[in-house]
C-alpha cells in the first residue's frame, strides 16, 4: 500500500471522527437547550388541578403525580431494551442502551447505541435530525431539517412525554383534554403550527396501559409521508421524585392492526428531573 493511500485513509478516518464529534456536540447542545425549559420554581401538585378533567385523565394524573410533587416538566431518562431496523417477518432485534431528554412541547433528544453480533449502530434522534452511524465510522440514516421530519418527530415525543413527563400535560396553554370513552382520554398538544392528538388508555387505578395516535410518517412500502396508526403497551410502574410512570414500553407502527410491529422495546432504569442549566 502506497504512502498516498495510507495518508488518504488516515485523513478519511480523521474527517469521519471530526464529523462524529460534531454530532455529539450537537446532542449535548440540544440537551442543554431543552433543560432551560425546566421550571426554576415549580408549583406543587394539588389534585384539585385536575378536578374538571375527563375522568380517565383525572385518574391518570392522580395516579401519576403524588400530592405535593414539584411539577417539573423536563426529564432525563435512561433505558435499555431492543430496537429493530428490520421488519415484522424479520425483526433482527438489536440490544439497545439509550438516554433521552424530554421537554414537551419544545423537543427531545434520544441518544442510542445498539448491537447485534458484530453489527453496531449508534447516534441520535431529535426534533431536528435523525443521525446514526454504523460501527461508529460510516454515517447512515441522516435526515432532518424538513417540515415532514419535524412533524413526525413532534408526534413521537408528544406521545412519549404524555406518560413519562405527566406534569407537562396538566391543564394549561396548548393542552386540551377530552373524553373518548370511560377508560380513554385524548390530549391535544399544540406548539405553534404543530398539533398532535394522543389517546391515553388507563385502567381502573389510573395506570396508563396503552398509547395511540395517528403519526405522520414515511414508514411504509411507498416511503411516502402520511398519517398512520402508531402506539404501544405500557407497564411496570415505578416512582421517581413523586412521579409514577411506566418503565416498560413496547411500541411500533400500525398499532391495533394485523400489521403491528413493535420495533421499539424499552426498559427504563432511571428518570431524573434535572434543574435548568
Amino acid at each position: 500500500m502506497s504512502v498516498f493511500l495510507i495518508a488518504g485513509f488516515v485523513i478519511l478516518l480523521g474527517s469521519l471522527g471530526l464529523w462524529r464529534g460534531i454530532d455529539i456536540r450537537a446532542d449535548r447542545a440540544e440537551r442543554a437547550r431543552l433543560l432551560a425549559y425546566q421550571p426554576n420554581a415549580p408549583a406543587l401538585f394539588d389534585p384539585a388541578m385536575v378536578t374538571d378533567l375527563p375522568d380517565p385523565a383525572r385518574r391518570y394524573f392522580t395516579f401519576s403525580i403524588a400530592a405535593g410533587t414539584p411539577l417539573n416538566t423536563v426529564a432525563d431518562l435512561a433505558m435499555t431494551g431492543q430496537f429493530s431496523l428490520g421488519t415484522k417477518d424479520a425483526p433482527a432485534y438489536m440490544a439497545m442502551a439509550a438516554t433521552q431528554t424530554l421537554a414537551a412541547p419544545h423537543g427531545f433528544v434520544w441518544r442510542m447505541s445498539a448491537s447485534n453480533g458484530l453489527m453496531r449502530v449508534s447516534g441520535s434522534d431529535s426534533g431536528k435530525w435523525t443521525r446514526f452511524w454504523l460501527m461508529g465510522l460510516a454515517p447512515v440514516a441522516r435526515t432532518g431539517g424538513t417540515r415532514d421530519h419535524a412533524r413526525a418527530a413532534f408526534g413521537r415525543f408528544a406521545a412519549e412525554a404524555v406518560f413519562w413527563t405527566p406534569a407537562a400535560f396538566l391543564p394549561g396553554p396548548g393542552i386540551a383534554w377530552t373524553a373518548v370513552d370511560a377508560s380513554t382520554a385524548r390530549v391535544t398538544i399544540s406548539n405553534g403550527e404543530r398539533v398532535q392528538e394522543v389517546d391515553l388508555t388507563v385502567d381502573a387505578q389510573g395506570r396508563p396501559v396503552t398509547i395511540y395516535f395517528q403519526r405522520w410518517t414515511n414508514a411504509n412500502a411507498d416511503k411516502v409521508y402520511r398519517l398512520q396508526p402508531f402506539g404501544g403497551y405500557l407497564s411496570k410502574y415505578r416512582t421517581f421524585a413523586g412521579f409514577t410512570v411506566p418503565t416498560y414500553v413496547e411500541a411500533g407502527n400500525q398499532f391495533r392492526t394485523d400489521a403491528y410491529f413493535p420495533f421499539f422495546i424499552a426498559d427504563v432504569s432511571d428518570v431524573q428531573f434535572p434543574a435548568a442549566g
